[in-house]
């Protein structure tokens, strides 16, 4: 069967919604292994690739992470069958000589920035590549759920008592149930948001 590019962006766009009720369906391993192998093509500030994900889906890591969650996010998120928790590598320029051989000074320029700075250019590709997640995930017949309603802080000593990931986002997965969606809200408009110049 194909699939009409009007179809394809309804699925990623225009008919895709964020869910908070799902339905009793489990997400297999493998369907979020082909998720990652999807969202690593996505480009990123010199190839840096910073976005790590845990895969919350055991009964034990999710009451792990029940305590970070605020108020109105804990029963969405306890009854996902999947919470990705996205992060950023503190340390990701380490892996610049495998992701950009090209360029064989990037580690040691990125690594001498000041910490700001390196955390900055971090979190920016992490986040891009959270949002390449949402859309592989849709594109792959998954649901979701992204959340900013936590305390990273609570999350990233529960899952990275290191020091070495900092969470940014969590992205509930899993199949929605489209009969419990509220209406859609309102967007604003090409006028209130964009100018060309």
């Amino acid at each position: 069967m194909t699939t009409s590019r009007e179809e394809e962006l309804e699925l990623l766009f225009t008919e895709a919604r964020t869910h908070s009720v799902w339905l009793d369906r489990p997400v297999p391993d493998d369907l979020l292994e082909r998720l990652y192998a999807l969202v690593r093509m996505g480009p990123t500030g010199g190839n840096a690739q910073p976005m790590r994900v845990v895969f919350v889906k055991s009964r034990e890591a999710k009451e792990r992470l029940r305590p970070a969650l605020m108020p109105g996010n804990v029963d969405k998120t306890m009854s996902a069958p999947v919470t990705a928790i996205i992060a950023f590598d503190t340390r990701y320029y380490d892996k610049l000589p495998q992701l950009a051989p090209a360029r064989p000074d990037a580690r040691d320029r990125i690594a001498g920035m000041p910490e700001a700075l390196r955390d900055r250019l971090g979190t920016h590709s992490g986040l891009l590549q959270a949002g390449y997640l949402i859309l592989a995930a849709r594109a792959l017949g998954l649901d979701c759920g992204p959340m900013g309603g936590f305390d990273p802080a609570k999350v990233d000593a529960a899952f990275f008592p290191d020091g070495g990931w900092r969470s940014l986002l969590l992205v509930n997965l899993g199949h929605g149930d489209r009969d419990q969606l509220s209406p859609r809200m309102p967007r604003l408009s090409f006028e209130e948001a964009c100018r060309i110049e």
